[in-house]
């Protein structure tokens, strides 16, 4: 099926198609650097991540822009607090991002610009829009005029009034509209500044975006992508600012990802109920984070909670434990299969087997949930039961004896690549799991005791047997007897 996605600004689905044909141009607003990253910070980057290894699988080329913003008001305060330099808590905070991505699989951002390098961009979309009339100078700031856009209001769909009812609106008596926003802030003494036409100072928010984007990605964007809580005011005036200046559409689709909640809470560092990535990986694995963050639809909330992550986790390892039978079976790992990167039809042979004929129509579920304004919820449902039919189709098959047929571990293999394809375009099993063990002497110790119960059974002293695996399952040790010899996990 053709690719559908949800546009906020006209809020329905739409065709894709983009700016230039086969190319995607996408931006993401990143994180303000005063803080460590915590898992709110991880939303926005591992859905769009997604988004964009399904778009590259599809044919499109991809660049994908997400900035940093290293000068802000809340920067200059944490930076006062700490005792340092707002350049120094950048640069450390901006490290802790990076890392943070890095484990959770965030590889396709092809370009990080930093606010503070893109001043003069700032200043140059500021003067024509004060040419315009759309801004104006007052005491050292700089402000956009909301009633100059007719327009203002578009992405939220209400009127500048209501707007401004239902907002925290920055009070000055320097505007001339109290729904005016700053593009440009006049510096007091101590503070980060950078010479302008109006006196030093320093960039708003807002201005940021629009110009490291356009200047990296031209006037029109394919996708603009960010948390739905930064649809007002930072998107709607991202919006109104860019298009008075260019007089162009600023962006396609205008794409909003749902928010972390805590029960009935919403997470939010204001609230003071965020988890740092550092903290909440000493618990969970990268792997469980980024599954749980891509377990909804991304427009929807995500049920966060230790619980939840717990029961992800739990449901990762039946892959896990299906990648041990796999190496058992084909003598290989998992990890080592090479996936098609791009897309195309799956054979599945003739006369098509009703194995690969249910692995083609998985294959095609899976992929149309993507194709349905990326819906990676549904799309990890099709996995599951991917993962049940190749099980199903190795036990039917007898693949762990040594009296199996060849032809079918051929199909069986045939099926797992379906499995490592599907699975990549999430972004999944890039990389093998911490042993079960965790180093080399537990896996010494277990071992040991598998011996002396094989050693027990073969003596028919079947109830020493039978308490060595009842006190291991007591520890969440769990023992599996299989055609080549007895394994262990964790349970």
């Amino acid at each position: 099926m053709p690719l559908r996605v949800y546009n906020t600004l006209t809020r329905q689905k739409e065709e894709f198609q983009t700016v230039e044909p086969g190319k995607v141009r996408m931006y993401v607003c990143g994180p303000t650097v005063y803080k460590p990253s915590h898992i709110g910070h991880m939303v926005g980057p591992v859905i769009f991540d997604t988004v964009k290894r399904f778009l590259t699988y599809l044919g499109y080329q991809v660049t994908w822009v997400v900035n940093i913003t290293d000068v802000d008001d809340k920067l200059i305060v944490r930076a006062r607090e700490l005792g340092t330099t707002v350049k120094e808590l950048a640069e450390r905070m901006t490290a802790d991002y990076l890392d943070c991505l890095k484990k959770l699989n965030v590889t396709g951002i092809d370009y990080m610009p930093r606010a503070t390098e893109h001043i003069p961009e700032m200043i140059e979309i500021m003067r024509g829009l004060i040419a315009k009339g759309h801004a104006y100078a007052s005491g050292g700031d700089v402000y956009f005029d909301v009633t100059s856009d007719p327009d203002y209001g578009k992405l939220c769909n209400r009127d500048p009034d209501q707007l401004e009812a239902g907002a925290r609106i920055e009070v000055s008596d320097k505007k001339r509209n109290p729904g005016d926003f700053a593009l440009w802030k006049a510096s007091r003494p101590g503070e980060p500044s950078w010479d302008s036409p109006w006196g030093p100072g320093r960039p708003g928010w807002h201005i940021e975006c629009s110009a490291m984007s356009m200047k990296l990605l031209g006037q029109t964007l394919d996708i603009h992508g960010g948390g739905l809580d930064l649809q007002f005011p930072h998107h709607e005036n991202e919006l109104a600012q860019s298009e008075s200046y260019t007089g162009q559409p600023f962006v396609r689709y205008w794409m909003h990802n749902g928010l972390l909640k805590m029960g009935q809470t919403k997470m939010a560092g204001s609230i003071g109920n965020v988890v740092n990535i550092a903290d909440l990986l000493e618990k969970h694995s990268a792997e469980t984070v980024r599954l749980l963050l891509l377990s909804t639809h991304y427009r929807s909330p995500i049920e966060y909670s230790d619980e939840r992550l717990a029961e992800v986790g739990r449901s990762l390892g039946h892959f896990y434990r299906f990648f041990e039978r796999y190496q058992r079976i084909c003598g290989r790992s998992f990890y080592e299969l090479a996936a098609p990167t791009r897309h195309a039809p799956f054979d599945t042979g003739s006369p098509p087997s009703a194995f690969l004929n249910e692995v083609s129509r998985l294959r095609s579920t899976f992929l149309d949930c993507l194709s349905d304004d990326f819906n990676t919820g549904g799309a990890i449902g099709a996995l599951y039961e991917l993962l049940t039919a190749l099980n199903r189709f190795a036990d039917a098959r007898q693949l762990e004896e040594p009296a199996r047929r060849e032809d079918a571990v051929a199909e069986f293999e045939r099926g797992v690549r379906v499995l490592r394809e599907l699975s990549s375009l999430l972004g999944l099993f890039h990389q093998p799991p911490e042993s079960g063990g965790g180093d080399a002497l537990v896996n010494q110790l277990m071992q040991l005791l598998i011996d002396l119960r094989a050693e027990a059974r073969k003596a028919k002293n079947y109830a020493m047997a039978d308490q060595i695996r009842q006190r291991l399952g007591q520890l969440g040790i769990i023992l599996e007897d299989r055609p080549g010899g007895t394994g262990w996990r964790r349970g």
